[in-house]
C-alpha cells in the first residue's frame, strides 16, 4: 500500500505543465515549442492574439508566453484581456530590454519578461521559475495586516471578508513583505524571493508590481500605508 501511494504521488508530480506560446514568427514559435517539449511541457501554439484568446477560452494553462508585437490584436491587449478574468502567469516577449515595452507590458498585467534574441536556457529558467512558484505551497500561516487577512495556503487576500483580486505574482509579493513586516526588503531580495533568480539589478519588475499591488490593497494608493517605500532601501509592510 505504501509503495502504491508513493507511485501515485510521483505521478501527480509528473503531470505536464502546460504553456501557451503566442508568437507570429513561425521559426521562433517552433524553436520555443521544441525547447519546452523536450523538458516535458505540454505546449499549445497561437500565431495571433485572436487565436490565443480562443485557446484561453477553451482550457487553462500554467503559463502564457506572449509576444507583445503581434499583428491585429497585440500582446498588450491580449494581456489585459487575460487579466480581466484570470490570474494565469504571463511571460511577455519583447525585442529590447531597454524598451518602454517592458514597463507597458508589466502595467498591462504581465508577471515577467524575456527579451529577443533569447537562448533556450534563459527561456526555460523563466518558465520553470514562474510555474514552480505558481504551484508551490507556502509555509507562512495566515497573516494579518491592518484589515487585510492573507492566507498563503488558500492563496487569498480579503478585506473585511471581501476577497481582493490579486495575480499570483502580486500575491507572492504581498506574502513576502507581510511575513517580514517591519523590515525593509530590498528590490534585489524581492526579486530573489518572488521571481526566484537574479535580474542583474533590473528593478522595474518590482516597482511596477508594487504599483499594481498598491492599487488593490491600499485605500489611497497615492498615500500607501500597507506597502510603504523605504527610500534608498526598498519596501516594507509596517509592523
Amino acid at each position: 500500500m505504501e509503495r502504491a501511494a508513493a507511485v501515485d504521488a510521483g505521478t501527480l508530480l509528473d503531470v505536464p505543465r502546460s504553456v501557451l506560446v503566442v508568437e507570429d514568427d513561425a521559426r521562433i514559435r517552433r524553436m520555443v515549442q521544441l525547447t519546452l517539449r523536450r523538458e516535458g511541457f505540454d505546449v499549445a501554439e497561437a500565431s495571433s492574439g485572436e487565436e490565443a484568446l480562443l485557446h484561453l477560452a477553451g482550457r487553462a494553462f500554467d503559463v502564457v508566453l506572449l509576444d507583445l508585437r503581434l499583428p491585429g490584436l497585440d500582446g498588450f491587449q491580449v494581456c489585459r484581456e487575460i487579466r480581466r478574468t484570470s490570474t494565469t502567469p504571463v511571460i511577455m516577449v519583447t525585442a529590447r530590454s531597454d524598451s518602454d515595452d517592458v514597463v507597458a507590458g508589466l502595467e498591462a498585467g504581465a508577471d515577467d519578461y524575456v527579451t529577443k534574441p533569447f537562448v533556450p536556457k534563459e527561456l526555460l529558467a523563466r518558465v520553470r521559475a514562474i510555474t514552480r512558484r505558481a504551484r508551490d505551497g507556502d509555509e507562512h500561516p495566515v497573516l494579518t495586516v491592518g484589515d487585510l487577512e492573507i492566507s498563503p495556503l488558500a492563496a487569498s487576500v480579503t478585506r473585511a471578508g471581501s476577497p481582493l483580486d490579486l495575480t499570483k505574482t502580486e500575491f507572492r509579493l504581498l506574502v513576502e513583505l507581510a511575513a517580514d513586516r517591519g523590515r525593509a526588503l530590498s528590490r534585489e531580495e524581492l526579486l530573489q524571493r518572488v521571481w526566484g533568480y537574479d535580474y542583474f539589478g533590473d528593478s522595474r519588475l518590482v516597482d511596477v508590481h508594487i504599483r499594481r499591488l498598491r492599487k488593490k490593497v491600499e485605500l489611497d494608493p497615492a498615500n500607501p500605508v500597507v506597502v510603504t517605500t523605504v527610500r534608498g532601501m526598498g519596501y516594507r509592510v509596517p509592523a
